[in-house]
């Protein structure tokens, strides 16, 4: 496939001189005055640009500056081997760097520089394939000149160019090809000709990760490091209204006791030491509104929203209100609750405001952009005196999207200019102050006809993250990120009226692993559990009947059935739960087995089909699958998050458990498919494991649970 670099369509490879000589290949988004205008033709250094995507020194080192920052999820490795595969080089020999802070890097589908949204891969496939296709053509037309041969007799091939006998490796053509104009067609490779994409690869950080080697967020050091511990005000958004330090500066390695508004920070010497101070502080706190907040009031609000007018309709189709005033609907209501992070590394930030007006940030968060807009805000200076070092994500899910402990150490390190202050927050602290995944109301009702849903009506009320971010962006009562998994529904059904409404419950949230499709795929997928069930229908085939238009996901769904050995009436003790939805642009469907009997259930197994597309690192599109679905067991199980006077009653791994290594369920990952691009696989595990359990637990024991976690409605899983 050949492309033509047309700036008017958003994407361009722009290709310059690195100091001293090399070449730098870059790719650009957004539109350009000079669409028509070639590339630059010299070597000049004031030509390099900070937009770089791929590198190459004369001495032959190569690598590219990764967009997405590394949360587990394997930019590293995947987002390397597209630049492998059109650049003809070993992925092993590519380095990798941490993208800055550059207008260059924003994800083209988020529209700012986040890594989230399962987007890494699918955003990157096109312009790091053309990065390294630029490279390799440029690389091609300088050796082809010197050999005085044409450029088709040429060949790129295991990090040099080939004609014949004669060989020039890139490193010695990369001054050369500096001076190149910029291609203005650049061939990419047919899929039958990978050898790299879709390859099986170790993990290019596996190694150092593995050896303990690999610097996260809480390892960063800088000389002359002080460290702070905070004490926030127990109630969320309450603050400071007086303090007493007196004793926490008598304590030795006490370096300073900062009022940052929504707590008091103690900054000394070790981490411990500021850790154990904040006993000696007495504090007076202004708790504001929320200190009246309980998990009782949250879900009254939402339910007392049920009859706002203020909809908005996320789906429409056919004439569902005529169906429901001729026959009689069934009806159903779900809820999920809410749920921390419970990130492994906590929260934490290393902050440096130099008496020059400059700061700088280390920091693991998937959000850079984001990071130095806040601590430009809190330190009084333009956001170009920013200087943003991200570090390696101990855990993400979405919690790092927010800067709410950049903008803390900051503010701390303000307070001591020219010295690096490192925050860090416990366990607790992460726990009780978190942006949590929004509580959600589900109302559903159906007609079934013979064996098919013929119309189908759900309102998911819930709180808007993305409103509380920026108002702006959610126009219309629809927030895109709130009704995943219900524009997207798969199924085959006539009369659809799908709605949201967003009701605000005075407790702040945030996006959390598969955001909303975690959400609306447990109402849905066990309503239509019930519809099944209802119309004496197996569940399997139920949803089956109504994949017949949508060949894909009817592919995954009997694929996963056939490996989990499947049947309606299986041995007693024994159940089956189905669930099937499409998700970031992939097809999944799961099959969860149970055992035991109405009180004490076991979990025998998960058995996933994926048709995600092109899988770019097959090991690690499973990987993600079993990472999303040990999340999954999170959100189905046993934890949750409640509120109490405003405060949150969970702290710990004691009261908010994730899964052990026991209560995990042997998983079976089938890759199916394929296409011409990919599709997203961060999250797409998530959202089907709590409805298909609880499918499987109604099979088993009779017992139909409409809120979420399971063992709040009367099982316990052993």
């Amino acid at each position: 496939m050949n492309k033509r670099f047309d700036l008017t369509r958003r994407k361009f490879l722009q290709v310059t001189a690195l100091v001293g000589g090399g070449l730098l290949a870059g790719c650009r988004y957004g539109p350009s005055d000079d669409a028509e205008t070639p590339g630059p033709t010299g070597l000049s250094a004031s030509r390099i640009e900070p937009n770089a995507w791929v590198r190459l020194t004369p001495e032959g080192a190569i690598s590219i500056v990764c967009p997405r920052n590394e949360m587990g999820q394997d930019v590293y490795t995947s987002l390397v081997m597209l630049v492998a595969e059109e650049l003809a080089v070993d992925p092993l020999q590519v380095g990798v760097e941490h993208a800055p802070v550059n207008p260059a890097y924003e994800n083209a589908m988020l529209g700012a520089q986040i890594t989230g949204g399962s987007t890494s891969i699918c955003d990157a496939w096109e312009p790091l394939r053309y990065a390294g296709a630029a490279v390799r053509v440029m690389l091609v037309n300088t050796a082809a000149i010197q050999w005085k041969v044409p450029a088709a007799e040429c060949r790129a091939e295991n990090g040099a160019v080939i004609h014949g006998k004669q060989t020039l490796s890139y490193g010695e053509l990369a001054t050369a090809a500096a001076k190149q104009p910029l291609p203005r067609h650049v061939p990419l490779k047919p899929v039958s000709k990978f050898t790299v994409i879709g390859k099986p690869l170790a993990r290019l950080d596996g190694a150092d990760k593995a050896r303990g080697q690999t610097l996260f967020g809480h390892d960063v050091g800088q000389p002359g490091m002080l460290y702070a511990a905070l004490a926030a005000c127990p109630v969320l958004g309450g603050k400071v209204a007086s303090f007493d330090a007196g004793a926490a500066r008598q304590r030795p390695g006490v370096r300073k006791v900062v009022n940052i508004g929504e707590g008091v920070a103690v900054v000394a010497d070790h981490y411990w030491t500021a850790k154990s101070a904040l006993a000696d502080l007495r504090i007076k706190w202004d708790e504001g509104p929320a200190a009246k907040l309980d998990t009782e009031a949250i879900f009254a609000a939402l339910d007392r929203a049920a009859g706002n007018p203020a909809y908005a309709v996320v789906r429409h189709a056919g004439d569902p209100a005529a169906v429901f005033a001729s026959a009689l609907p069934f009806e159903a209501s779900y809820r999920v609750q809410m749920l921390a992070h419970a990130t492994l590394e906590p929260q934490n930030c290393l902050a440096r405001v130099g008496a020059d007006g400059t700061v700088d940030v280390w920091a693991s968060t998937q959000y850079p952009q984001g990071a130095q807009q806040a601590a430009a805000r809190v330190a009084g200076v333009k956001a170009e005196k920013v200087r943003i070092h991200s570090q390696f994500i101990g855990g993400g899910f979405g919690r790092r999207i927010e800067v709410d402990f950049v903008q803390q150490a900051v503010t701390i390190a303000k307070s001591l200019p020219g010295t690096p202050i490192k925050l860090i927050w416990s366990r607790e602290d992460d726990t009780t102050h978190d942006y949590y995944r929004p509580p959600s109301v589900h109302l559903l009702r159906a007609v079934v006809e013979g064996n098919r849903v013929s119309a189908l009506m759900h309102t998911m009320i819930s709180p808007s993250v993305t409103q509380r971010l920026s108002r702006e962006t959610v126009k219309g009562g629809i927030d895109d990120l709130m009704d995943e998994g219900i524009k997207n529904l798969t199924y085959d059904i006539p009369n659809l009226d799908l709605r949201t409404i967003i009701q605000a419950v005075g407790i702040r949230v945030g996006y959390w692993r598969s955001i909303s499709n975690a959400n609306n795929a447990w109402a849905i997928e066990s309503f239509v559990d019930e519809l099944a069930h209802a119309a004496q229908q197996d569940p399997l085939a139920f949803r089956i009947a109504m994949l017949q238009k949508l060949p894909r996901q009817q592919a995954v769904l009997e694929r996963a059935a056939r490996n989990a050995g499947y049947h309606a009436r299986p041995a007693s003790g024994r159940a089956f739960g189905v669930a099937s939805m499409a998700c970031y642009q992939t097809h999944v469907a799961l099959i969860a087995e149970v055992s035991g009997g109405p009180d004490k259930v076991k979990l025998e197994k998960l058995t996933y089909a994926v048709d995600c597309g092109i899988r770019v690192h097959p090991d690690q599109v499973i990987a993600q699958i079993e990472g999303g679905a040990v999340t999954g067991l999170i959100s189905a199980l046993r934890a949750k998050i409640t509120v109490k006077n405003g405060r949150v009653e969970q702290t710990n791994f004691h009261d908010f458990p994730i899964p052990r290594m026991n209560e995990v369920p042997p998983i079976a990952v089938a890759l199916t498919g394929g296409g011409d691009k990919p599709g997203g696989i961060g999250e797409a595990g998530v959202p089907l494991v709590a409805p298909a359990i609880a499918n499987a637990v109604f099979r088993l024991t009779g017992k139909r649970i409409r809120t979420l976690p399971l063992e709040d409605g009367g099982v316990t899983f052993v």
